[in-house]
């Protein structure tokens, strides 16, 4: 079977990745239509995080579109519920579905989602957050605990000589890689020995929850005491900030975030947000494109893809983990608008003087 490959580099940082997929052969064992058309469902978790519709969904149809013409995508999103989440994935089984690709909203309950593809003899590909505890086919994701190493190593090197404690705010305990990206930033926070006053989970990944944790934090540590935030995702350290902010605190201590969100990397020009972690998610979903669309002609995943494997408490599952990039003040143009994620007239749009001070000019280029 002939193969048609796709080179993609995430980033100057990310090593240049080879993405293969089928260019032609017979339809999978699990099964086509009678016209021979493909189905691939895209179950994504949540909108709360920006990246899931503004990036991974558009970037995820144009690949499967630009490399399988009999290839139709069904997608679906879960607003944060598990169970709604496991319908949306019965329907496009139901509707005849050649490949689950699954974001979950739960790591663990989504086990049953894997059981029922397998059992109906439909692939399932682990997006972004792994499945515990289930018969994964293949797994397309960051290295997650470098995102929390990154973001805890750019945060100590931000806190200021001082005797005040840091909050830490983590992401959803439902979220597999929210364990990741903590015991990514605790292998640094804690050999630095540094002292964490408030440590929170917080559900849904909510920035507004979030927003309460932190006024909980300020109230209890005290506003003058707060050296540094550890916020996980970028929705979060927006609900940090606004607590912040409505508490009187200026200047803001550094905090950090994940996503590279446009409101994000705003906040990170005007001194609001210290860092963002960015990850080339349209990288990352033209990758699960492709493992997706060979697994529905093959039923077997592309070898060439795997980078590793991880163990997610059922097997070893091949993995491509991609590598995740800091940003900051000083790195925007280097990383996000480099690698055209959002442009310099998204991220300048009322900050003229910011971006000029940051180096960002220009009609969409750096």
């Amino acid at each position: 079977m002939g193969r048609r490959r796709l080179l993609a580099a995430a980033l100057p940082a990310v090593l240049a990745l080879a993405l293969g997929a089928a260019a032609c052969g017979a339809a999978g064992t699990s099964g086509a239509g009678d016209d021979g058309e493909l189905q691939i469902a895209l179950l994504l978790p949540e909108n709360k995080t920006a990246r899931y519709e503004s990036h991974d969904r558009p970037a995820f149809v144009d690949r499967v579109h630009e490399i399988c013409a009999e290839c139709e995508t069904l997608v679906s999103n879960a607003d944060q519920d598990a169970a709604h989440q496991q319908a949306q994935a019965e329907a496009a089984l139901t509707n005849g579905a050649d490949v689950l690709v699954l974001d979950p909203v739960d790591s663990r309950s989504a086990s049953v989602i894997v059981r029922q593809a397998h059992a109906a003899g439909v692939p399932v590909v682990s997006y972004d957050r792994l499945v515990l505890d289930a018969p994964v086919d293949f797994h397309v994701t960051f290295d997650n605990e470098q995102v929390g190493r990154l973001q805890a190593e750019v945060l100590l090197a931000a806190v200021r000589a001082t005797d005040g404690e840091l909050v830490v705010l983590n992401g959803s305990p439902t979220d597999d890689n929210s364990a990741l990206f903590r015991r990514g930033a605790h292998s640094v926070l804690d050999a630095a020995g540094v002292a964490v006053g408030t440590e929170v989970d917080v559900p849904d990944w909510s920035p507004d929850q979030a927003q309460e944790a932190m006024e909980r934090a300020l109230t209890t540590l005290g506003r003058d005491r707060v050296a540094g935030v550890y916020a996980a995702n970028d929705g979060m350290a927006g609900g940090a900030i606004a607590a912040m902010k409505a508490a009187g605190l200026d200047p803001l201590p550094p905090v950090t975030g994940q996503d590279a969100e446009l409101a994000a990397v705003r906040r990170i020009l005007t001194g609001e947000q210290y860092m963002t972690v960015y990850k080339a998610v349209r990288t990352q979903a033209r990758a699960a494109a492709d493992v997706a669309v060979e697994l529905a002609r093959t039923g077997e995943p592309p070898d060439e893809l795997r980078t590793s494997w991880v163990d997610n408490g059922h097997d070893r599952v091949p993995a491509l983990m991609l590598t995740p990039v800091a940003v900051t003040r000083d790195t925007i143009a280097d990383t996000v608008v480099a690698d055209g994620f959002w442009t310099v007239d998204e991220i300048c749009e009322g900050l003229a003087a910011e971006c000029a001070a940051a180096g960002l000019t220009g009609d969409g280029a750096p």
